[in-house]
């Protein structure tokens, strides 16, 4: 696995928590939809070798944050794979589980519900305890798209199926067991991490850094460009800092189904030339964007976690976080807001750029929370749970 297959936040979980597992002796076999041309020095690759995904050129029709509305379709709007991602993931269970007969395994370890089914299958073919990592679920998405039903039948029965939950916070934690009824014995808060490595970057990105030159204040939005990340309420908030502040550039990384609403959003408001549309940012480009900016602002209406604000903090950068977010528990230094509060969203973005003070007081704290967030502390709390629901210790 390499950062270039990145899918997003799951994406990242998955490989942290890799990482630190391999770091603490424990044998992973990664199981994906199709076979890809990637290696890891953390994980053995097994294929489930779908034949019907095989023969198309994309990577999969699974992949995290799909659902029934964003499915990859043909260009008359049919499926591609010719069923609904539903029956995609229920099959790729049948697959997935096939190779739980072959494969040997202690602990079979399944993050959300697209392989919950092929957790669950596994767990059926060879009697060996389930873990199911929850990282968002269908009220996350509710916001914009109402609960599907039949997602959600397949969460329920994940975790109800699973013989440890575990949750990325909280406040995922009480959704779990409010709305799926699942006990609350069984469920483990495992906070995410960063990786260790991130670090400030030595150089800025060209346009950012022409505008820094210029004298103008950055604030930075980073995430998927949905319904659920509250970028138009980010955009709601700019236009009144704007007010008092009018050098001051907003900057939108992220690519998502809302991006054309949030462009002409920002022409209605009045605001296009000071907000910048920056698309999808990983890697460098990503770090010399948090390097760059002055505050970073994380408005989620429903955030199970947000690892980006982690990253922001150990670059260096100023946080004001919605409190609707899981970060906000492990990150109490950080600025917080009601993502609907647009009026004290703006005040506390004006505050920071004006203040240097509370800038130097959020950075330094920041910094701190950061250093403990790691993958390697997440992989600690996940082997001990493993530990223990395995019937055979792991080595």
């Amino acid at each position: 696995m390499n950062l270039s297959n990145n899918s997003g936040g799951l994406g990242v979980a998955c490989l942290g928590l890799a990482k630190g597992l391999a770091g603490r002796n424990a044998d992973i076999t990664f199981v994906l939809p199709k076979r890809l041309a990637i290696e890891s020095p953390y994980a053995r690759m097994a294929f489930a070798n779908i034949p019907e995904v095989k023969a198309h050129a994309v990577n999969s029709p699974l992949s995290p944050y799909l659902n029934t509305d964003t499915y990859v379709k043909a260009a008359d709007g049919s499926p591609l794979y010719g069923n609904d991602i539903v029956s995609e993931a229920l099959r790729y269970g049948v697959y997935g589980g096939r190779l739980a007969r072959t494969e040997a395994h202690d602990v079979i370890y399944a993050h959300d519900w697209l392989s919950f089914p092929a957790g669950m299958e596994a767990k059926r073919v060879s009697g060996r305890p389930l873990v199911a990592h929850v990282h968002a679920t269908q009220f996350d998405w509710a916001s914009e798209r109402g609960i599907n039903q039949a997602i959600y039948d397949i969460e329920r029965e994940g975790m109800h199926a699973a013989d440890c939950v575990i949750t990325v916070s909280e406040r995922t934690k009480r959704t779990i067991i409010e709305r799926y009824g699942v006990p609350a014995g069984k469920v483990a808060v495992v906070h995410n991490g960063i990786d260790e490595a991130t670090a400030p970057t030595e150089t800025e990105t060209e346009r950012l850094g022409a505008l820094k030159a210029a004298g103008y204040d950055i604030v930075l939005f980073l995430g998927r460009l949905t319904m659920q990340k509250g970028g138009d309420y980010f955009l709601e908030a700019a236009k009144r800092v704007l007010t008092t502040r009018p050098k001051t550039v907003f900057v939108v990384a992220g690519s998502g189904d809302m991006e054309r609403q949030l462009i002409e959003q920002a022409a209605a408001l009045g605001i296009a030339g000071n907000v910048l549309f920056a698309g999808f940012l990983r890697g460098e480009d990503q770090y010399e964007a948090y390097r760059s900016a002055d505050v970073f602002v994380m408005p989620s209406i429903s955030e199970p976690f947000g690892i980006t604000a982690l990253e922001a903090m150990r670059i260096g950068t100023p946080v004001i976080l919605s409190k609707q977010s899981g970060v906000a528990e492990v990150a109490g230094s950080a600025l917080q807001v009601d993502f609907w509060d647009t009026e004290k969203m703006a005040e506390l973005i004006a505050q920071v750029l004006a203040d240097p003070i509370l800038r130097q007081r959020l950075i330094a704290e920041g910094k701190q929370v950061a250093e403990h967030m790691t993958w390697d502390r997440a992989a600690a709390q996940v082997r001990s749970i493993l530990d223990e629901v395995s019937p055979v210790r792991i080595p």
